[in-house]
Order: structure tokens, then sequence, then C-alpha cells
């Protein structure tokens, strides 16, 4: 059983407003590319493969939903190591951003998507620096910034 002043620390750190948003990005940076990696085998939410870039689907082995399966699977992954690790998850969701990011913007039709996308691509940088405060093995929050 914890003591009563570490019920308090844990009772005041969720009223805390850094580490309430660092909850939300970091459940929905688990969630969401779990969710959206499981979807690029079943393409329920939108047809996967029309994303990808052709110059992408020309230097990558296999089909275009063959590649969406190896994304899927990337995707998954970065879920779980945001889950496990979001300091380090973060920044793979961030990268793995910037990644599709380039294969929108290199043909058109999919500006809009890339913009959304850049946008969810800063929130994972800001879910990477509010680990470095909040993720659970870190020292207690203090007054200084790191």
């Amino acid at each position: 059983m914890g003591s009563v002043a570490s019920k308090a620390s844990g009772r005041a750190a969720l009223t805390d407003p850094g580490y309430q948003a660092f909850l939300v990005l970091r459940t929905a940076f688990t969630v969401a590319p779990i969710l959206f990696g499981l979807d690029k085998f079943a393409n329920l939410l939108v047809d996967w493969p029309t994303y990808l870039a052709p110059w992408i689907d020309g230097i990558v082995p296999g089909t275009a939903q063959q590649a969406m399966y190896a994304v899927g699977v990337v995707e998954i992954l970065a879920g779980i190591v945001v889950a496990l690790t979001p300091r380090f998850g973060g920044l793979l969701v961030a990268a793995w951003l910037a990644g599709i990011i380039i294969n929108l913007l290199t043909f058109p039709g999919f500006y809009d998507v890339a913009l959304r996308d850049f946008g969810l691509f800063l929130a994972a940088v800001a879910l990477a620096r509010l680990a470095v405060r909040y993720a659970a093995g870190e020292p207690a929050p203090t007054g200084s910034a790191r």
C-alpha cells in the first residue's frame, strides 16, 4: 500500500496540466497507430494503397497492398513502443510521420492529409518532450526545465 504522501502526490500529478497533456498524447499515440496499423490489413477506413506514392510503389517489392501490410506492422509496433517508452516512442512516431508526409507531398491529391500529418508530427514531438518530465521512471517534476 502506498503512503498518504505518495497518494497525495499522485492526485496532485493528475491535476497538473502538463501531466494531463502527456496522458492525452500518450494515449492517442498508443491507440491510433495500433488501430491504423490493424486497418492496413482490412482497409475498412480507407483504401490504404492509394496513399502510397507511385515512385515508392515502384521501388518496394510486391504490391502496394503488401507494402501497406509492412506499414501496418510498423505502426502497430510504434504504438506499443509509445505505450512502453513514450520518450523514444514519440520520436519514433514523429520520424514515421515525417516519412508519411514526404510520401504524401511527392504526388498530388493528398496535400491536405500531409498538412494534418504535420500537426500529428508536432504532437508526437510534444509527447516525446513531455515524456522527459512525466514518463514513469523519471524523477519527479521540479520547478526547473530539463
